[in-house]
């Protein structure tokens, strides 16, 4: 592990996906067959614009350290790194889940409020490299509630993890060992005597 990507200046665009590897067969009669042969993972290109030296060389330190696909880091992507929901409290798993659950027993909700956190929402557990979806709303009866995710956990969950649903890390590896930037000046000040930098770099979750 070589640390966090710096989070200022942060990138200001990222395309985002989720690949499930699966293989699919059509028979002869039409039958359609389907089996996931992978874990799900989570890929996002970073991408910076019209940075300063100053701003951009920190970045670049940053992601020269990681030896190309050597290393791995965290992200903490802005937009999507917060929960929707009103949830403000540290929340833990209650009892033990077995690696493939999808509905995950929680508690320590602040309070019963609907849609304490949201659907799309991302969540990690302590201890595990995996980030994973809540893929419907929430809303706790007691303080407590069961979650429902994807992909299913990879593995054991023992009682008392805690649960991150703010500034949420994500587990990352470059997926290039050729990392490039260009230089020049901004569109709209083309008379200014100042480089400005572009780069964007790909990455894929790791666990």
């Amino acid at each position: 592990m070589s640390g966090q990507l710096p989070t200022s200046p942060v990138f200001n665009a990222m395309n985002f996906s989720s690949e499930v590897n699966t293989l699919l067969s059509i028979s002869d009669s039409g039958r359609r067959f389907a089996r996931q042969i992978d874990n799900q993972r989570w890929k996002f290109t970073c991408k910076y614009t019209y940075l300063t030296r100053a701003e951009f060389a920190p970045i670049l330190a940053f992601i020269t350290k990681q030896k190309g696909q050597k290393e791995t880091f965290t992200i903490i992507p802005p937009k999507i790194k917060d929960a929707q929901g009103s949830e403000t409290t540290t929340i833990s798993v209650n009892g033990s889940h077995t690696a493939g659950d999808t509905t995950i027993a929680i508690d320590g909700f602040n309070a019963d409020s609907a849609g304490s956190l949201k659907a799309g929402d991302f969540i990690k557990f302590s201890g595990h490299t995996k980030v994973y979806m809540v893929v419907s709303d929430v809303t706790p009866s007691s303080n407590a509630a069961t979650v429902t995710i994807e992909p299913g956990i990879i593995e054991n969950l023992s009682n008392d993890e805690t649960v991150t649903y703010d500034d949420v890390p994500f587990t990352v590896y470059l997926t290039s060992n050729v990392q490039q930037y260009s230089l020049g000046v901004s569109a709209s000040n083309l008379s200014s005597t100042n480089d400005l930098y572009n780069y964007e770099f790909d990455v894929c979750e790791a666990f």
